[in-house]
């Protein structure tokens, strides 16, 4: 084997690190039988290099499976924190809107009793002959509350006369009455029910035709 062809091996062994530069070195080796040692010498340390480069490759493999992994673990792990706090700041969000719903109605069911009392004061100036101003007062007190409370979603359930309804009536007693288009429906009101934003906060109290 010439000094060339030694070289030309070397550059093939640089250029492909692989199977097919071991067998190239091995045919040469094997057509040179009495090769010279100081070409033995180069050989075997081609031999080496080779070997050592394919042992890199390896390790270099190791390693790019090894952050493969480490960042498919990394991803998923960020995807999974991501949605948790998605969850917790929907959770959260939702928890206070309960708190200021509940507060705001527990603040209009407070007020309900006042209703009751205008109503009854505005019945009590009517069948009675005291002076109008204080009826027109009352009205007026009346008006400015329901208007204000109908403005944060109260409103008042309809009972008189309509068919008795479990999910907004409550009744309180039972009428016998004569006439059947009467019978199971709400033959009088003794308090006023109400709902906050379509919820009932208070059943209407009635007496029903039976």
């Amino acid at each position: 084997m010439t000094m060339q062809n030694m070289e030309n091996t070397e550059q093939l062994i640089k250029e492909t690190p692989d199977n097919e530069a071991v067998e190239e070195l091995d045919k040469e080796k094997a057509e040179c039988p009495e090769m010279s040692r100081k070409e033995r010498k180069k050989c075997d340390k081609l031999e080496k290099e080779l070997a050592d480069t394919r042992q890199n490759l390896k390790d270099m493999e190791a390693k790019l499976t090894e952050a493969t992994d480490t960042l498919s673990k990394t991803q998923d792990s960020y995807v999974r924190l991501m949605a948790e706090f998605d969850n917790y700041r929907r959770r959260t969000a939702q928890e206070k809107l309960d708190l200021v719903t509940t507060a705001a109605e527990d603040t209009i069911k407070g007020l309900l009793v006042v209703l009751d009392d205008c109503e009854r004061a505005i019945k009590v100036l009517t069948d009675s002959n005291d002076s109008p101003a204080a009826k027109e007062g009352t009205v007026l007190i009346y008006n400015k509350l329901i208007g204000y409370l109908k403005s944060k979603g109260l409103s008042p359930i309809e009972a008189q006369g309509c068919v008795f309804d479990t999910d907004v009536h409550e009744a309180v007693a039972q009428l016998p009455v004569t006439e059947e288009d009467k019978k199971g429906k709400v033959f009088d009101v003794v308090q006023t029910g109400y709902k906050l934003n379509g919820k009932v906060i208070r059943f209407a109290k009635v007496v029903v035709g039976i």
